[in-house]
């Protein structure tokens, strides 16, 4: 039975501004990639966070059938955001601690939707640190971007 990863990057060019996410979706079986798949995009106006938050959207949607999924992401902001800030963040109404409404709200509650399909694990990485995978959906959260810099 195949074992799915997603590595998932956003970036920005100014915060905010042009931005682009990137995802890598694998398939693994008995240790060995099988199946690969390179996702992007990107909008002309939006945020680091937005994008990242973007990028662990679109791999977990795209998936057709739910499946576990260990999702790895260098966004300590997604990683501390879905396993631990939001399930306050429901109870409260999707407001903060201190009452005030949660940035991003819309992209949130769209990724708890698309991870409770799932069996999702996720796992934080540090960014820029030679990990291949990561530095490819870095690459793909580049390339995503590009066609909003020039706008």
């Amino acid at each position: 039975m195949a074992e799915f990863v997603a590595y998932t990057d956003g970036a920005c060019s100014g915060n905010p501004g042009p931005g682009g996410w990137g995802a890598l979706l694998q398939a693994h079986e008995n240790g060995a990639v099988i199946k690969e798949r390179e996702l992007k995009g990107g909008a002309s106006e939006t945020t680091n966070n937005q994008m990242e938050l973007m990028a662990a959207i679109m791999a977990l949607e795209t998936l057709g059938k739910p499946c576990a999924i260990t999702v790895i992401t260098d966004s300590a902001y997604v990683k501390n955001g879905v396993t631990g800030w939001i399930h306050g963040w429901k109870r409260n109404g999707w407001r903060t601690s201190s009452r005030k409404p949660v940035k991003n709200v819309e992209l949130w509650q769209r990724l708890d939707e698309a991870q409770a399909r799932h069996q999702v694990t996720w796992q934080w990485v540090k960014g820029h640190a030679g990990h291949p995978e990561n530095e490819r959906a870095d690459e793909l959260a580049r390339a995503g971007m590009e066609p909003f810099k020039s706008r």
